[in-house]
């Protein structure tokens, strides 16, 4: 049999391809790796907004991206948020057609899953009349994706019912059936009728006390569950402020059962629970060197936003770099020394345009000051031969390096690229140790243009929750382009001397790394956030991000 949806004889004349991909519910690592692959050959990438920004990070570039939302002009009044109203089911068939039809390979891509999607199955109708090929790749689906991050999973040990029901189309015989069952229900419906779902619930016999958790937005960095029962869901959702609001029309999975675990969510709470959870954080680095580091505050549930502080350019004179990287391939140094990744960015530029590459550093050795500068030189095809056992600094850098010996050592000559602000600790220490130094400026180092405006903003109106300085260059150009942080904002800095200039400019600092190192500044970070929501539960408080917080006056520092 032909593995195809369409005819054999048809098949390779039909034009275009169409791939009906599931996006998952929300959370971007949710996307499976044929999700990812099927996007990176996209050639017009068809998406509903609510996963255009999840799909659209692993599309190639140029990708044409047709919008399925209008703006309703009617809304766009002074004051009122932006409404975007979808597109009918039939101008997005056409959309999806008129690509197929011309030769380009098509992603679809809709919220969970294609197969529970009704627009995707009459999308999919479509290229099957007309002999046009398409696949289907399987999402997370929200209705299961959504209860996983909210703790609380669908069946125990005896392996109980579950019932999917959406509250748009559920009718009066589909309520009578899940309300006579002791099914866990799993329901489909939007904020502010969640009320009146869990109504027709009871109405239909179920108990008023049967446990309930009401999620929105889930797998977010924005969910948000409460725990209530059938009886108790209009309060508790009134308590937290949440109804009537412009919110209420979000859509939303409620879990509906005494055998779905939602009596011991508090226990299973694995996503909202972690430390920083929902944490706008600034990162004042460039994306390159920010990357690993908002890696790791994802990790502790924060959404890092980078803003570059510096930004970096060539030695005004550039001679003395020309010659260094000459005598580097003539044989001139026993060694050179990294202390940047943008040093190591610097001497590869150098190198491309000279023709070379990482071969040039064969019988050089090659020391680099910490992790990260190690991880750009490895990435170069150069594995160093020193990288510093303790603390990732120039101190710690000179505490492992060998002093000169003339009797294993033929030559006594190091290469230091580095940045025009560098301080001069590393060349004073290996001139102690007995070597001479070619200190050479490899790039410069300028403050950055002002961020957007609404970054600034949100800056200096405390609307991120912590900011982390991994330097006091990075303080003082912050403060500079962005101006200084709101007394809210949680100060994180990578040491003393970072702390003293954060102090200088009026800023409280709430943390402090015990190491200099970016990695242990995160982490203390998330043990600070953690430690502040231990507090908030003990005292019995909801647990408020710091940007959720506005003081009337600046919270005297704690220690």
């Amino acid at each position: 049999m032909s593995p195809t949806n369409t005819p054999a004889s048809s098949v390779f004349s039909a034009p275009g391809h169409v791939t009906f991909l599931g996006a998952g519910p929300g959370d971007p690592g949710l996307l499976t790796l044929r999700a990812v692959e099927a996007l990176s050959s996209a050639d017009v990438l068809i998406a509903e907004p609510a996963v255009l920004d999840v799909v659209r990070a692993h599309a190639k570039a140029g990708v044409s991206t047709p919008q399925l939302a209008v703006v309703d002009d009617a809304s766009a009044t002074a004051g009122t948020p932006e409404i975007r109203t979808p597109m009918s089911s039939k101008v997005v068939v056409n959309l999806v057609m008129e690509a197929a039809r011309n030769g380009k390979r098509v992603v679809r891509a809709v919220s969970g899953d294609p197969g529970l999607d009704g627009n995707a199955g009459e999308e999919m109708l479509a290229c099957a009349a007309e002999g046009v090929a398409f696949e289907v790749v399987p999402g997370v689906a929200t209705a299961v994706g959504v209860p996983a991050y909210a703790g609380v999973p669908l069946r125990d040990a005896a392996g109980a019912d579950v019932r999917f029901v959406d509250a748009r189309t559920a009718d009066e015989r589909c309520w009578a059936e899940v309300g006579a069952s002791d099914a866990t229900a799993v329901v489909s419906t939007t904020l502010d009728a969640v009320a009146a779902a869990a109504g027709e619930l009871v109405s239909a016999g179920r108990k008023p006390d049967t446990p309930m958790t009401v999620t929105v937005a889930g797998t977010t960095t924005r969910q948000r569950t409460w725990n209530a029962t059938l009886g108790t869901v209009a309060q508790v959702l009134k308590q937290a402020k949440v109804l009537p609001s412009p919110e209420g029309h979000q859509p939303v999975i409620a879990v509906v059962g005494e055998r779905s675990a939602a009596a011991q969510r508090e226990q299973l709470s694995w996503f909202e629970s972690k430390p920083l959870f929902g944490w706008r954080v600034l990162v004042p680095r460039t994306k390159e060197q920010a990357a690993s580091l908002s890696d790791q505050l994802r990790s502790y549930g924060a959404v890092p936003h980078e803003v570059p502080t510096i930004a970096v350019e060539p030695p005004r004179t550039p001679q003395q770099m020309e010659r260094a990287v000459k005598g580097l391939v003539t044989g001139r140094y026993e060694w050179i020394a990294f202390t940047s990744v943008n040093a190591v960015k610097a001497v590869r530029e150098k190198f491309e345009e000279y023709g070379l590459d990482a071969r040039a550093f064969a019988g050089i050795k090659v020391a680099a000051v910490g992790e990260q500068t190690a991880a750009s030189l490895v990435e170069f095809g150069v594995k160093p031969d020193l990288v510093p056992s303790g603390e990732q600094s120039a101190a710690g850098l000179l505490e492992d390096w060998p002093p000169y010996d003339p009797v294993f050592d033929p030559i006594d000559r190091v290469f230091l690229p580095r940045a025009d602000i560098a301080t001069e600790t590393l060349v004073a220490g290996l001139i102690e140790l007995g070597w001479e130094v070619d200190d050479v400026t490899a790039y410069r180092t300028v403050r950055a243009s002002p961020p957007p405006a609404d970054t600034r903003e949100a800056i200096k109106g405390g609307g991120f929750d912590a900011v982390l300085f991994t330097s006091s260059s990075t303080v003082r150009n912050l403060v500079g382009i962005a101006g200084k942080p709101h007394n809210v904002t949680v100060i994180a800095c990578i040491g003393p001397a970072t702390a003293k200039t954060a102090e200088e400019h009026g800023l409280r600092v709430d943390v402090l790394s015990p190491e200099p190192s970016v990695s242990r500044l995160a982490e203390a970070l998330a043990e600070f956030g953690a430690a502040r929501r231990v507090a908030a539960l003990e005292a019995g408080e909801h647990v408020a991000r710091p940007s959720e917080r506005r003081p009337g006056s600046r919270r005297r520092r704690t220690t």
